[in-house]
């Protein structure tokens, strides 16, 4: 009985050791990735999403929400920086179910282009049109 015991106390740890690895490990991944959306690299950034996706099993949506440039999503960051490629890229790879939802400030990406004038933009265009 002590035996199934220390097994599975030991199993447990390691599981844990693991998993806390793994998102220390996506972390660096996606480390840059905020350049990257920056600079308009949408060379990059394919190679990047592709990367975690074999690594890890994620996918941008897994991983989207996670992720904050400067207080402002990887596509807020795109319209900002007049990030064409990359944005439409992002916008055609997020679920339009999720392009819908409130981001982390409470406001849909929609209602944060309106706010900010972006209406005419590439992006704000293609996102309309996934909506």
């Amino acid at each position: 009985m002590l035996k199934i015991v220390k097994s599975s106390l030991f199993a447990l740890t390691a599981t844990l050791a693991l998993t806390g690895t793994a998102n220390a490990n996506v972390e660096e991944a996606l480390a840059n990735i905020c350049t990257i959306v920056s600079a308009d690299d949408k060379g990059e950034l394919r190679k990047k999403m592709r990367a975690v996706q074999s690594d890890y099993r994620l996918k941008l949506h897994d991983y989207y929400s996670g992720i904050s440039c400067n207080g402002q999503s990887l596509i807020r960051t795109a319209l900002q920086n007049n990030a064409v490629e990359v944005g439409t890229l992002l916008v055609k790879k997020m679920p339009s179910r999720e392009l819908g939802e409130p981001e982390k400030d409470g406001k849909t990406l929609q209602a944060w282009i309106n706010e900010n004038g972006l209406q005419d933009h590439a992006i704000a265009k293609e996102l309309m049109d996934r909506l």
